[in-house]
């Protein structure tokens, strides 16, 4: 049996291998119970709050729907909803709502504010995002794999291309190396994860069998992957001013039909959204009219295609979350 009943999750590094894979097998054990109308409720009584610094489709409604399924109460503060960081520390803001909540989930720009709140809060907290962990959307992109590939993914080939030192692609490294799962970080060499993360993500693969790498060749990451995985190539809160400059550097790192073509022929993509694949949104507009590009990270052919389980992923955001509340509370 495996207990992490009032543990924080602020990074997956702080989490073993059959702690993570517990955490998977919950998943998909309440995503079951859901569909086939069987589902308990863990949390009734519990109240749960969502902290946002930074606004969000999938998170908040990840977290809210949940919380609800299971029972629980939840409030719902944005940027401009409290006083932390204007009147109020973070420290201060945690210990007020540890005495009223049962778990916090953070959402925000700085990973040591994300620390800090844990340090002080006395109630689990859970990092919805911050500038360099995404740990709960790596249980739902994990568990999404797990349900195209199977129940073990040693050996399977997951490729990052783009921005190869956010918060997505060091959280999919880690993940990949607690599981034994082959990772590649392609992008160029600038733009390739901390130096130190990667010696972490090398000492725990000697133990799992996961093999990392670290690819400036679109192409050659490519070959034989099972997951092409990207995201947007500017991120939230990142000043507008670097467009140019990243558009230019990542271009040659769109996920394409090219490829899929030297990829695995069960080969599929993901993206943690949102993306920005067409001109249906006011950025994808704004980018176009100033660069010229009608698509960027990935082409709208291959997110539309039967290849993408981008859709299936942003679901299971809901039922990893769902398990990472009931594992940690109930």
């Amino acid at each position: 049996m495996i207990n992490i009943k009032g543990r924080h999750l602020l990074t997956l590094l702080d989490y073993s291998t059959r702690e993570i894979e517990y955490l998977l097998d919950l998943s998909r054990d309440l995503k079951r119970a859901k569909y086939a109308g069987t589902e308990e409720k863990k949390l009734n009584g519990k109240n749960v709050v969502i902290l946002f610094q930074k606004t969000s489709t999938r998170t908040r409604c990840a977290f809210e729907v949940a919380a609800l399924d299971q029972g629980a109460h939840v409030t719902y503060i944005g940027a401009d909803g409290s006083q932390m960081g204007i009147k109020e520390s973070i420290a201060d803001t945690a210990r007020v709502l540890g005495r009223m909540y049962d778990a916090i989930e953070f959402r925000c720009f700085k990973q040591a504010d994300c620390d800090e709140l844990a340090k002080y809060a006395g109630v689990p907290v859970y990092n919805g995002l911050s500038e360099l962990y995404h740990p709960t959307q790596m249980i739902a992109d994990y568990m999404t794999m797990r349900e195209k590939f199977g129940h073990d993914l040693k050996g399977k080939k997951v490729v990052f291309f783009g921005d190869a030192r956010n918060n997505v692609a060091n959280s999919l490294m880690i993940c990949a190396a607690k599981l034994g799962v082959h990772f590649v970080a392609c992008g160029p060499k600038e733009l390739w994860p901390a130096k130190d993360l990667i010696a972490k993500c090398e000492e725990i693969a000697k133990e799992t069998g996961s093999k990392l790498e670290f690819e400036e060749d679109p192409m050659k990451a490519a070959k034989g992957a099972h997951v092409l995985y990207t995201d947007i190539w500017v991120s939230m809160g990142e000043p507008k001013e670097i467009w140019e400059q990243r558009i230019k550097l990542l271009q040659p790192y769109q996920v394409n039909s090219k490829l899929f073509e030297v990829a695995d022929k069960e080969a599929i993509f993901m993206h943690c959204l949102p993306s920005y694949h067409d001109l249906k949104t006011d950025i994808g507009k704004d980018i176009h009219e100033k660069f010229g590009l009608s698509e960027m990270e990935v082409s709208n052919e291959v997110f539309e295609s039967k290849r993408s389980w981008v859709f299936e992923e942003a679901e299971n955001r809901m039922h990893s979350i769902k398990a990472i509340m009931v594992a940690t509370l109930s």
